[in-house]
């Protein structure tokens, strides 16, 4: 035992019981670093787990980096835990943790709860605090509204490092706070309802995206301190602006300092690579049935609830942790124990993540990305789902885009693209994503996915956000799109912001203001966003012309409203649709409207007429703009 580390412990009997039972939830204040104050002295409280090392000590400037003089004290009931408090330290210190284990290896760590690290390329830890003084009651109070299945939601996705740079030195990252000035009211102008981060977790390779996580905990340095994150997450919230992370308990990255082989043993992850380690990502997969690493896990997931105010949390990549086979060949995984390729492991701790999650955060959302049809993804624990809040609807995502790619000469032939997503629609409670991974890769950015000349690309774009604005379902764009960014993505740099010079692109960013206060101020557009009887086909079958129409459908049959998508160059006059009352209809919304650079057709309001069409008792003409879509309410 080492007297320069006193005996020392946050943890009771209890917290031991649940750490080993996979069942303590709040591990973040009881593991890590803890400021203390102890017998009138200051000192910092050093909890980690390394059931398999034989020698943990703390060092950092303090001591030198000298593994003999700090040496932890090993907890005597089994647990793994090594503890003390050092003394005449404080907040700001850096350090890692130096294990000897049992093989003879010896390998310097970072902190896996560490809630603050130094900058990359460097590694160490930083002793740290997540206190702030927070002021956003009055959001905190009616998230519960804000954040409902029966509520408007319209995400835009961002990266903090490449959305906004310094124009004097464009290598420069902007802090939490500086792009607190410029997001909080950029968004708000724009009408989203919440902003949807890219992984804020510390990651050493910036080129990651921040998709290979090293701290957990540890709200990135690149941008400043925890609460520089926590005044941005702040002042969107006092602007009625919720806020998603995306969280990545599938995999962690390799790298000497962080949770592989943490003691000298595969600690975190599987020993045997065909259940730990990821052929894609050339990463460790986290073991599931270890009772301490799902502890670990859901913590951290409650971490971001509790101390950051997140109002909900995207998980990444829900697909690779349910099959044991994803991404490998025969040979290369093993077969549950009933001979399956689920991993049985993985379906428990999601089940147990969203059970831990919505008993104590009742008002957040649990968003899932997962590309399969694994069945009940957003349905309850107790019928058998997963218990997500809601899924990406990657099918629809894919279907769409490779439909809009397609010269409108074609699309006749490519009509099902559009019209199948409704055979599975309401099997899961959907969010319509238009997400980073579009953009990036050689796939082009979402404008030059479009076909035609200028005028058609920017036309085609507003048509295929307003088929998405008005889909059933949630609804998620990703940064850039808004203006029609013309080269893809790139994370080293900011997004191309003098574009909004030039008319085509100031219209689409008006177009997506204007397009989001239509879908707020719209109920049937989300009342019954999840459910079947919110949405009725008019007409699926006229892909001669290429047209669309479709109702949707609130919970008052007088905010129901029409669409109609006229997706070729072609004006379609006197085009008849059925509609379900008698009256007069509306057009209330028109992406060719010439505001948003679109041709400005004229579009009076139709009178309707006792001739049955589409099923219905009624019907009106309509003159369709091209490569556009309108949208119908009856007014008397």
């Amino acid at each position: 035992m080492s007297k320069a580390v006193e005996v020392f412990s946050l943890l009771t009997d209890f917290d031991i019981e649940l750490f080993k039972a996979g069942r303590h939830f709040r591990l973040y204040e009881k593991l890590g670093s803890q400021t203390i104050f102890l017998d009138g002295r200051q000192g910092v409280y050093f909890a980690v787990w390394a059931p398999n090392a034989q020698v943990v000590s703390v060092v950092g400037n303090f001591n030198g980096w000298n593994p003999h003089s700090h040496h932890l004290n090993v907890r005597w009931d089994g647990s793994g835990i090594w503890e003390g408090v050092i003394f005449d330290i404080g907040m700001g210190e850096v350090y890692k943790y130096h294990i000897h284990s049992f093989s003879g290896h010896h390998v310097d760590k970072s902190d896996p709860f560490a809630l603050m690290t130094e900058i990359p390329p460097h590694t160490a830890s930083i002793v740290s605090t997540t206190w702030y003084q927070w002021h956003d009651e009055k959001w905190m109070r009616r998230r519960n509204v804000y954040n409902s299945l029966q509520s408007p939601i319209s995400v835009y996705e961002m990266h903090i490092g490449s959305w906004i740079r310094d124009p004097d030195d464009p290598e420069r990252l902007l802090s939490y706070r500086e792009v607190a000035e410029k997001l909080v009211p950029y968004v708000k102008n724009l009408g989203f309802t919440h902003v949807e981060f890219m992984p804020v977790m510390e990651h050493p390779y910036y080129l990651s995206w921040g998709y290979q996580v090293t701290g957990y905990y540890a709200a990135s340095s690149r941008y400043g301190s925890p609460q520089d994150l926590m005044f941005l997450i702040e002042q969107l919230h006092k602007n009625e602006i919720g806020v998603l992370l995306d969280w990545v308990p599938s995999h962690f990255p390799g790298d000497d300092h962080g949770l592989r082989n943490f003691d000298g043993t595969s600690l975190y992850e599987h020993e045997d690579p065909r259940k730990g380690f990821h052929p894609d990502w050339k990463s460790y997969i986290f073991n599931y049935g270890r009772n301490e690493v799902r502890s670990f896990l859901i913590s951290n997931a409650l971490f971001w609830l509790d101390r950051y105010h997140v109002d909900g949390i995207r998980v990444d990549a829900v697909a690779s942790m349910l099959y044991l086979d994803y991404s490998r060949e025969e040979g290369q995984w093993i077969p549950n124990e009933f001979g399956g390729r689920e991993n049985l492991e993985a379906v428990h701790f999601l089940k147990e993540l969203n059970e831990a999650v919505y008993a104590n955060y009742p008002d957040v959302q649990m968003i899932a990305e997962e590309s399969t049809s694994w069945p009940g993804v957003s349905r309850p624990t107790f019928s058998n789902g997963l218990g997500f809040g809601m899924k990406w609807m990657m099918g629809w995502m894919h279907d769409t885009l490779n439909y809009f790619k397609e010269d409108p000469i074609n699309r006749r032939f490519h009509h099902d693209k559009l019209t199948f997503s409704t055979v599975y629609a309401f099997h899961e409670n959907f969010m319509l994503p238009l997400s980073h991974d579009e953009v990036v890769h050689g796939k082009q950015s979402l404008i030059y996915k479009m076909p035609g000349d200028e005028w058609q690309k920017f036309a085609n774009l507003r048509a295929l956000y307003l088929y998405m604005f008005t889909f059933s379902g949630t609804k998620l764009l990703f940064m850039g799109g808004e203006f029609g960014q013309t080269s893809e993505w790139n994370v080293n740099q900011s997004l191309d912001w003098h574009l909004l010079d030039y008319a085509p692109h100031r219209g689409m960013h008006q177009y997506i203001k204007q397009l989001n206060e239509f879908y707020k101020s719209e109920p049937a557009l989300y009342e019954r966003a999840f459910s079947g009887d919110g949405f009725e086909w008019l007409e699926y079958g006229d892909n001669d012309n290429s047209v669309l129409s479709f109702i949707r459908k609130g919970l008052v049959s007088s905010n129901d409203v029409i669409i109609v998508l006229n997706l070729t160059p072609v004006v379609r006059q006197d085009y008849r649709i059925g509609v379900p009352e008698s009256g007069n209809w509306e057009v209330i919304f028109n992406s060719d409207d010439i505001f948003f650079f679109g041709s400005g057709m004229e579009m009076p309001n139709a009178k309707s007429e006792q001739i049955p069409w589409m099923n219905k008792a009624n019907s009106i003409k309509i003159n369709l703009p091209p490569l556009g879509g309108v949208v119908l309410k009856r007014t008397t």
